[in-house]
């Protein structure tokens, strides 16, 4: 219109501009679970190979199970942060939907847990920090993956996670399903980004369990208390990551700014802490998740109800 009456109009787009900023900073202020999760569940939402390309200087991705099998659903590999080496392990969505399904859409098998768990065996031995991340529907559950042992597989992660003699931190970059997220995630630190969730059962499923509908996925999601905020709160993770407005597909760089920020500041205050300090410290944060408090008898009687 500026073009075609030569008149001026840059006072009303600016106000027009500063109005949708507002509308979008009150709206995302207010965001529900469910709103959350969808942004989490975002087609155009970082993967973890971004941020894993953002925050290092040198990345060597590594590959198989040396069992036979390479899953492409969990990347694993060595990179260098700030001078220093980390292994790196994540559950990476695809970019479209031919990545996608080569990925598994971010679904391991039991070759992937096990992929997972060589690189945790071999960074221990090598003495390499392991930072891990987070974005998975859950562990695929298919017929050849029963077969293929997938509860095994992660109940021997969970196992080994423990006595690791290496720092571990945990970053839940989209959503974290169940025993599949948890399988990589047993860290001393663990951090979620700001619209990013964590559930045992996905609100879908849950709705579908309890009411019967997916339709009451949204009273689900309240219910479950996926979002950052409300494991926060519960301590069940240790901090916050910022997003953009708008999520972080808006600007993926910053995002993983934060991301390699806070891994830093974490990295610094576990690498600190001798081996027997840093398993009683991965030990204890669990432990508290279960109410339970070290010294304390249990009441077996209480217990058992």
């Amino acid at each position: 219109m500026a073009d075609d009456t030569g008149l001026d109009f840059s006072d009303q787009i600016e106000a027009l501009e500063n109005k949708y900023q507002q509308a979008l900073k009150d709206l995302y202020i207010r965001l529900t679970p469910i709103q959350r999760l969808t942004i989490a569940r975002h087609p155009n939402r970082p993967t973890v190979l971004d941020h894993i390309l953002n925050i290092t200087e040198k990345w060597v991705e590594l590959h198989g199970d040396r069992a036979g099998y390479d899953d492409p659903a969990i990347v694993t590999g060595i990179g260098s942060m700030n001078g220093k080496s980390y292994m790196f392990i994540g559950q990476q969505k695809g970019r479209n939907t031919k990545e996608n399904i080569f990925r598994n859409f971010a679904m391991p098998t039991p070759h992937g847990y096990r992929k997972a768990l060589r690189m945790m065996k071999y960074a221990d031995h090598h003495g390499f920090p392991i930072i891990t991340f987070v974005d998975t529907p859950g562990a695929f559950a298919d017929l050849k993956s029963e077969e293929l042992g997938q509860g095994e597989a992660i109940a021997q992660n969970l196992r080994t996670m423990f006595g690791l003699k290496v720092p571990i931190v945990t970053v839940v970059t989209g959503e974290g399903g169940s025993g599949g997220a948890l399988a990589i995630a047993c860290a001393n630190k663990l951090f979620m980004l700001e619209n990013s969730a964590f559930y045992v059962a996905s609100p879908e499923a849950c709705a579908a369990i309890l009411w019967k509908s997916s339709q009451q996925a949204p009273k689900a999601a309240e219910k479950l208390k996926i979002t950052a905020q409300e494991h926060y709160r519960l301590k069940i993770a240790d901090g916050i990551i910022p997003e953009p407005l708008g999520g972080a597909h808006s600007d993926p760089v910053w995002t993983s700014q934060q991301i390699k920020l806070a891994i830093t500041q974490a990295m610094e205050e576990l690498t600190k802490m001798d081996t027997e300090e840093l398993l009683r410290h991965r030990m204890l944060k669990f432990r508290s998740l279960g109410g339970f408090q070290e010294g304390v008898p249990v009441d077996p009687q209480k217990n058992a109800t």
